[in-house]
């Protein structure tokens, strides 16, 4: 059975087979002896968003950590979340690592310094801005008419009907677990309530010129 670590772009995670092209995390909000869950949905303010390989390190996911001599014993660790992508994790409030991703952290912060005239911007300032604005958080979106939507920038994600949709180049392209939907117009949204779901920071970071890594199938 897979374990429930997946995240969708509404900051909700799943139990589905499909992994995605990054992981990352909210600290430890899981039972190592049972690998599930707990109730609470997160742990810290930094959210962030991590890639799957780094230097020949392996994990349980949503184990324990390992101890001095190599062998798993050790309080829980993080637990780790997938994504599709680095669209849908930023659509779910995180951000790039500064450990594993240090160059694309940087690039993410000092966008954001750019955005909102902040001359040494720092991550915490990044994460305090977040989380109150996250939809797991507790955070609310913003409506969204359908003239608004070309001029978000490609990378932002809104839903309608409850469905999750990427804009790129002018089109949206239908979100799921495995991959993007064939593009589709615009004015299709016409008459229908639509609801902005990537953060309003993330907005303004990547009009900033922050460039996400899309998953394969956007490309199709």
């Amino acid at each position: 059975m897979p374990l429930q670590n997946r995240v969708d772009p509404f900051g909700a995670i799943h139990a589905v087979p499909e992994r995605g092209l990054f992981t990352g995390n909210r600290g430890i909000i899981h039972d190592p002896e049972t690998r599930t869950l707990l109730r609470k949905r997160w742990a810290l303010r930094a959210w962030i968003i991590c890639v799957c390989q780094f230097r020949n390190v392996r994990r349980q996911p949503m184990g324990r950590n390992r101890r001095s001599d190599d062998h798993l014993g050790g309080k829980a660790g993080w637990t780790e979340l997938f994504f599709l992508d680095e669209v849908t994790a930023l659509a779910a409030g995180h951000r790039p690592c500064f450990f594993c991703q240090r160059e694309r952290a940087k690039d993410f912060v000092g966008h954001f310094g750019e955005a909102f005239g902040i001359a040494e911007p720092r991550a915490p300032q990044v994460d305090k801005r977040l989380h109150k604005e996250r939809l797991a958080s507790g955070g609310k979106r913003p409506d969204v008419a359908t003239a608004e939507l070309a001029s978000l920038p490609d990378g932002a994600l809104i839903a309608a009907n409850g469905c999750a949709y990427a804009l790129r180049n002018g089109k949206a392209l239908p979100w799921s677990f495995a991959g993007y939907g064939p593009p589709i117009d615009l004015d299709q949204f016409e008459g229908k309530a639509l609801v902005l779901l990537t953060p309003e920071t993330t907005l303004a970071v990547l009009r900033h010129g922050f460039r996400p890594v899309w998953h394969p199938s956007a490309e199709a």
